[in-house]
């Protein structure tokens, strides 16, 4: 008969400190260049349908990921049980969560839904909670709730920049908290005992191809043939997407998942809108005010203590 027994001293080591180089290394990569793919999206709303420019940047990042699942001689096949779960990953992430993200931007600044996309930590830690019974630090609960404020101030900086009508705001918002649950969906999937048993590589190449035809497939359903743009910008983007935001990135953010849970993984997001209103100011003359350098500062501190919280143990079932 199974019983419940406390952790041992040694399993409460198991999960990695946030401030240590294994996890904070990858969590800075994660948020730079993800908040780099802002500006290389709202470039991607073009000529092109949506779904056809997603459709190419998961074609790009599949063809990406079995090289590099071959390269480091991960195995490139799946029993059924892990192709349906490639597809379920492929079908929340890389199709759904990106087609709604590409279609907000049609309504809102790439830089409010980067602000909004950083109240992913709020889903993941609830469905982490609700489906996998993990336990939510109060260090996690304070950081979050200080960060949030964070982000309050930078959504009515970014919404009072905005020269859109509310109608507008409201369905970019709308699109954008569909993509938010979507991705939650998909990031608390890899927390799951089954998933993180598989080998990361194989796992987000074949969820990566199922996206891309799944796109397609949408894409063909919605706009016809396939639409493409021989611009190089548009191009350029497709490649950097696929393989810098795409390749580089989630091998290292479900890593962090994996270890760090999905609620403190989703923590990046918080880093990512500051990250991308950086880019702009270099770029694009962003102008700083108080409510934004406020706000910035209020994400970063609640970023610091969500992060410096020791997460309780789950006890462990032993036979």
């Amino acid at each position: 008969m199974a019983s419940s027994a406390p952790a041992s001293a040694s399993d409460a080591h198991d999960e990695p400190s946030m401030l240590s180089a294994r996890v904070l290394v990858p969590f800075l990569l994660v948020s730079l260049i993800w908040g780099s793919t802002w500006l290389v999206i709202k470039d991607q709303i073009s000529s092109v349908p949506p779904t056809w420019s997603v459709s190419y940047r998961f074609a790009v990042a599949a063809i990406g990921m079995f090289a590099l699942a071959w390269w480091r001689k991960a195995p490139l096949r799946l029993d059924r049980q892990g192709q349906l779960i490639a597809l379920a990953l492929g079908l929340f992430q890389f199709s759904a969560n990106f087609n709604f993200v590409y279609r907000s931007e049609a309504y809102i600044t790439s830089g409010l839904l980067a602000v909004l996309f950083a109240m992913l930590m709020v889903p993941n830690a609830l469905l982490s909670r609700i489906f996998l019974g993990a336990r939510i630090a109060g260090g996690f609960i304070i950081g979050t709730a200080v960060a949030l404020a964070g982000i309050a101030l930078l959504f009515v900086q970014e919404y009072r920049a905005m020269p859109a009508d509310l109608s507008d705001v409201m369905k970019g918002l709308g699109l954008a908290l569909c993509a938010i649950l979507c991705a939650s969906i998909a990031n608390v999937m890899q927390s799951a005992e089954r998933v993180k048993a598989m080998p990361i590589l194989s796992l987000l190449a074949w969820a990566m191809l199922w996206g891309a035809l799944g796109n397609a497939a949408l894409g063909w359903a919605l706009y016809g043939a396939p639409v493409f743009e021989s611009r190089p910008a548009y191009l350029g983007g497709i490649v950097y997407l696929g393989l810098m935001g795409s390749v580089v990135t989630f091998p290292m953010y479900f890593a962090l998942i994996r270890d760090i849970g999905a609620a403190r993984a989703a923590y990046s997001s918080v880093l990512v809108p500051v990250v991308a209103m950086v880019l702009s100011t270099l770029f694009e003359g962003y102008r700083w005010s108080l409510l934004a350098g406020a706000g910035a500062a209020l994400g970063m501190i609640g970023l610091v203590i969500a992060m410096r919280a020791r997460t309780p143990r789950t006890p462990r079932l032993s036979g």
